[in-house]
């Protein structure tokens, strides 16, 4: 089998435990209890995991060949999904509900004031195993920015808030907004150690109406293209209607999926968790309630 181009900066994990010793994280992770038995999936045409791909994201790596051409760790018919812009109510819970169905794993980016507004729906997220990147502060362009110091304001908010609101460290993976970055904002990720994320297929959810002519499209683009990493919303109603046909698509034509997790969680800076503080009017920190992060371990295939 021909096997894509493998960077230095990934781990693949087909099945087993780890293969390599990592480096110390310079954040502590927080205690992780002892993974529960592997639950047998209830659905015997599932999706599941076909791997689980770890990422050192050291220098900021970029992903998605949109925009980043460096690094390809997909094969043939493998596809990562991402979600952008929520969490969002109704919408994200239903996406949920439709990747648990087929038990399955996806990359949420999650907007820093969406995550402070509703940080019950971002703790569900990470409790059903999935990874959490961030989207900025408030999904400004980062372009737009008059200044670099704003430019670094909007990402380093955005990192603080979703992390308060997840109430665990989150992945050091970042989209930007309209996928539009800046050679300034890129050199920040790489001194910061996050990776950027764009896409491989566009779904363009968002101009959709019709659920089942949203699936046809999608499904046409990945055939096209054959593998990549699939951009989605999720606060977007005609994805949440979507999302169990898509998987049911996805499932039929062959594609596998592959869960991307961090080799070590984000580092927030205190300066902004301080800013953040300030906003958050009540919100519970992590405590008896905190939620398994799945997301800063190594585990073998799903």
């Amino acid at each position: 089998m021909r096997r894509s181009t493998v960077s230095a900066v990934i781990w693949l994990f087909a099945c087993g435990p780890s293969v390599a010793q990592t480096q110390p994280s310079k954040t502590p992770s927080p205690v992780v209890p002892p993974a529960a038995a592997k639950a047998v999936c209830a659905n015997p045409n599932a999706l599941g995991v076909a791997r689980t791909v770890e990422i050192d994201t050291t220098g900021g790596p970029g992903f998605g060949f949109e925009q980043y051409k460096a690094y390809d760790f997909l094969q043939d018919k493998e596809i990562v999904l991402t979600f952008d812009d929520g969490p969002q109510v109704g919408t994200t819970k239903a996406i949920l509900d439709a990747l648990q169905t087929h038990c399955t794993k996806a990359t949420f980016f999650s907007i820093g004031k969406m995550a402070l507004g509703m940080p019950e729906i971002l703790r569900d997220v990470i409790k059903r195993g999935h990874t959490v990147g961030s989207h900025t502060m408030t999904h400004a362009s980062i372009r737009k920015k008059k200044s670099k110091q704003e430019a670094i304001e909007e990402i380093e908010k955005g990192l603080s808030a979703v992390k308060r609101a997840a109430g665990v460290p989150i992945a050091p993976f970042f989209r930007f907004p309209f996928l539009q970055d800046s050679p300034e904002a890129l050199e920040h990720l790489a001194s910061r150690n996050i990776a950027a994320f764009s896409m491989d297929v566009d779904s363009f959810d968002f101009k959709f109406r019709n659920a089942e002519q949203m699936v046809k499209d999608t499904m046409a683009k990945l055939d096209k293209k054959g593998k990549g990493i699939l951009l989605l919303h999720d606060i977007q109603p005609v994805t949440a209607k979507a999302m169990p046909a898509l998987l049911d698509a996805l499932k039929a034509g062959g594609y596998k999926i592959v869960h991307v997790r961090p080799k070590a969680p984000a580092a927030t800076i205190a300066e902004f968790d301080a800013l953040i503080e300030k906003d958050v009017k009540g919100l519970p920190g992590a405590a008896a309630d905190r939620p398994t992060s799945s997301i800063i371990k190594t585990v073998p295939n799903e």
